[in-house]
């Protein structure tokens, strides 16, 4: 009987020894995670199984809610955060080449989205993912961002002149393009875009499907509103780490991880975009639509020659474009990005 309670408590032993020597291993880390509406929202849904995927690779992460992409990047710089997600418009600061992505008119739809992506897990392009001691550990589509406007009278790019269009105050880009077209850009942050909008103080904005219910959006829209049925841009959620506080292998692990979850994303968005009331929706005629590619293609150029597009991500991004339709005019183009 001894020796049976001794065996017993061998055993009992080895059930708790095991775990707590795995654990042991495991780096502590902090994630802050931005997402619009904290805990209960979608993307913070989604780092809690990121999180219990980086345990596989000896890393437990701290998930920190952030409501203010403005904060988390702070954070991450200052060293509060070791890492954090936010959009690419944020993350061209640390990384610009992958910054680049949410380009206005780089990315056409979520096929050429998933292509991009999946070419960019090659090792050839693994070094553009770090940049100083950052690195780019995951990309993950936000969705398609389209203008929505309080008066579906604004159906052209002539009819914005004059008018008054929300841009995000860190964002160069936006604008440089807003007052190309003759409208007036006024500064916003993520937070204050939606209201600025829902109580009129700008005509235009733009966002993504996914901001739609968070950010009642529909209240801006009104009766006489509508939301342009076109993409001006590919929207994504990028992670960033400071790269000397993870294991070396972490971010191609990370990287593998998050394309895995192309589809659930893609599905999520859809969702949100199935959301939206039908009758707003207005359609772009295909003559307009090919020339505001075009408008959309030349403006991109002078954002690169003014240092605020990286060209390398441009290129690699008109490649992808002309491979997946060669009849494009921009791929026989003498100014081709």
């Amino acid at each position: 009987m001894k020796i049976k309670n001794a065996i017993t408590k061998l055993l009992l032993a080895a059930l708790f020894v095991v775990p707590l020597s795995a654990n042991a291993n495991n780096v502590q880390r902090t994630f802050c995670v931005f997402d619009l509406i904290g805990k209960q929202g979608d993307v913070f849904s989604m780092m809690e199984d990121y999180r219990l995927e980086a345990l596989k690779w000896n890393v437990e992460l701290t998930l920190k809610p952030y409501t203010d992409e403005k904060i988390a990047a702070e954070d991450l710089k200052s060293g509060k955060c070791d890492a954090a997600i936010m959009t690419g418009l944020r993350g061209r600061s640390f990384n610009s080449f992958v910054g680049t992505l949410d380009s206005i008119g780089s990315i056409p739809t979520y096929d050429h989205m998933e292509q991009i992506l999946k070419l960019l897990l090659s090792n050839k392009l693994s070094k553009y993912m770090t940049s100083g001691e950052y690195e780019v550990v995951g990309v993950t589509p936000a969705g398609a961002a389209y203008l929505f406007t309080n008066d579906k009278n604004i159906n052209s790019v002539a009819k914005m002149s004059g008018k008054k269009v929300a841009v995000l105050d860190f964002d160069k880009a936006q604008p440089i393009m807003v007052a190309s077209i003759g409208a007036s850009p006024v500064n916003a942050t993520i937070a204050t875009f939606g209201p600025m909008f829902n109580n009129g103080s700008v005509d235009i904005i733009a966002a993504p499907a996914m901001a739609y219910g968070p950010l009642e959006l529909y209240k801006g829209l009104g009766e006489n509103g509508a939301i342009a049925n076109f993409a001006i841009a590919q929207l994504s959620l990028q992670i960033i780490i400071r790269k000397d506080q993870f294991p070396e292998s972490f971010g191609q692990k990370s990287r593998s991880y998050v394309w895995s979850q192309f589809n659930k994303a893609v599905n999520l968005i859809e969702g949100n975009t199935d959301s939206i009331n039908p009758s707003y929706w207005m359609d772009i005629s295909e003559k307009d639509q090919n020339g505001y590619n075009e408008l959309l293609r030349q403006t991109r150029i002078s954002l690169r020659d003014q240092g605020i597009y990286n060209a390398k991500m441009l290129k690699f991004l008109a490649k992808v474009r002309c491979k997946m339709d060669a009849s494009l005019s921009e791929c026989t183009a003498s100014d081709r990005e």
